[in-house]
């Protein structure tokens, strides 16, 4: 069993996927989602598992207090309830690295060569956070992203002496609308997102490489060809809040 705050050495991760087939991996990780707004794949959990959103939830002007992903078709269709109940029962799966690296092999394929962790849900915990990084590590080709609000839990691995490879870009979410994230100094230098209110405008103060998300307004909520969310040169993206 891990414990808790323990990075494990990447070496001890890394296993042969050659002669993995497609539903084998499905069957231990589950399935990667297709979301309609963003390209390519993606890799949801339950939001009720949240550990800091499932909290936040509960808080006036908290990003997570209108969560989409706890109602609606997210919270009551039942083929979306398994799917993401198998995706968290596979995360202690010895084999769930090599599942994952397997399918984003197989389907992230040119033009469609991002990858979103967790359009819902977010870490389970800084040995999840390590698994990931394994499976960018593995996957250079693919550009990863991975927003999240799990800071001390990348703190911890960063303070390990893990490393967050060139193509993963980690997001560090805020909590509360129209505000800032309130990050250790040991997260400043990594890329930020924000929550704004529609008409108010991007609250972070701008800066190089920061931007407000247009794809409500401009796109019919498409990201279309805009990559900003995948790109670490970006210091912060604002949402209008929706």
């Amino acid at each position: 069993m891990r414990a808790e705050g323990q990075v494990v050495p990447v070496t001890r991760l890394r296993a042969r996927t050659k002669g993995m087939t497609i539903a084998y991996a499905r069957a231990i990780a589950g399935s990667l989602g297709v979301p309609s707004k963003m390209p390519g794949y993606s890799y949801g959990l339950d939001a009720k598992r949240c550990i800091t959103g499932s909290k936040m939830a509960g808080v006036p002007g908290s990003v997570c207090r209108g969560c989409f992903a706890l109602k609606n078709f997210y919270a009551t269709w039942r083929p979306a309830l398994i799917a993401r109940d198998r995706r968290h029962a596979g995360l202690d799966h010895p084999e769930w690295v090599d599942a994952m690296v397997t399918q984003i092999a197989h389907y992230c394929q040119p033009p469609e060569d991002h990858f979103r962790w967790h359009d819902s849900g977010d870490l389970q915990g800084v040995w999840h956070l390590e698994k990931i990084v394994e499976v960018c590590v593995r996957t250079p080709q693919i550009r990863h992203w991975l927003p999240t609000r799990e800071y001390a839990m990348v703190a911890t691995f960063l303070g390990a002496g893990g490393v967050i490879p060139e193509n993963l870009c980690i997001r560090l979410s805020a909590l509360m609308i129209d505000t800032e994230p309130v990050l250790p100094a040991e997260l400043a230098h990594l890329p930020t997102a924000t929550v704004h209110t529609p008409g108010i405008g991007v609250k972070v103060v701008e800066g190089k490489g920061s931007i407000e998300c247009r794809a409500i307004e401009l796109r019919d909520n498409q990201c279309g060809s805009c990559r900003a969310c995948w790109d670490r040169r970006v210091t912060n993206v604002s949402y209008q809040e929706h």
